[in-house]
C-alpha cells in the first residue's frame, strides 16, 4: 500500500477515535452567562464526564432510553443536564439538591431535605441552579428526569475572559 494511503488511513482512525471519545466519555462545554456565579463564570469551558452516571444509550426514537453500568447521581454532585422533554434546547448546570426517595419541602423559596411533603420518584432529581436568580432549575422546572442528565462537571479546563486578560 502507498505510504499517502497509510498515512490517511491511520488520521482517518484517530479522528473517529477522538469523535468517539468526545461523544461517549468527555465532552467540553462553554459557560454563557452569569447564572452560575460565582462558581462558573462567563466564558469557562467546562469538562463533563459523559460516563460518570453510567454509559448513557438515547435510542433517539429507535430504543428505549437507558444506562449501562450506572451509577446514581449524589446529592452535591455539579451535573449537565438539558432542557426535559427538548434534545436541543442547550446544556444547562445545576446543582443535585434531592435524590429519588427524599422527602422534601420548600420554605421561602429555600429546599429543606429532609422535608414534609412532596417525594421525589424514582430516577427524579431536583436540581437547583448555583446563582439563585437563575430562571432554569428544579425550582422552575419541577424533578428532572435521570434521562436530561448529560454528566458530571469535572473541572473548568479555560476561561477565555482570564486568557485575552493576560
Amino acid at each position: 500500500m502507498r505510504k499517502w494511503l497509510k498515512n490517511a488511513l491511520v488520521l482517518a482512525s484517530a479522528f473517529a477515535l477522538m469523535l468517539a471519545f468526545r461523544a461517549l466519555v468527555f465532552s467540553v462545554h462553554s459557560v454563557n452567562g452569569n447564572g452560575l456565579a460565582p462558581v462558573f463564570r462567563n466564558g469557562d469551558r467546562l469538562l463533563v464526564n459523559r460516563c460518570s452516571y453510567g454509559l448513557r444509550i438515547e435510542g433517539n426514537g429507535l430504543l428505549p432510553y437507558s444506562r449501562l453500568m450506572r451509577h446514581p447521581v449524589k446529592r452535591g454532585d455539579i451535573v449537565a443536564f438539558s432542557m426535559p422533554g427538548q434534545a436541543d434546547g442547550g446544556l444547562l448546570i445545576a446543582r443535585c439538591k434531592a435524590v429519588p426517595g427524599d422527602t422534601i419541602h420548600t420554605l421561602q423559596g429555600q429546599l429543606v431535605v429532609p422535608g414534609l411533603t412532596t417525594c421525589a420518584k424514582a430516577d427524579y432529581y431536583w436540581l437547583e441552579a448555583l446563582n439563585q436568580q437563575n430562571p432554569v432549575d428544579s425550582r422552575h422546572l419541577g424533578f428532572i428526569p435521570e434521562s436530561s442528565i448529560i454528566g458530571q462537571v469535572v473541572t473548568v479546563l479555560y476561561n477565555r475572559q482570564h486568557l485575552q486578560l493576560q
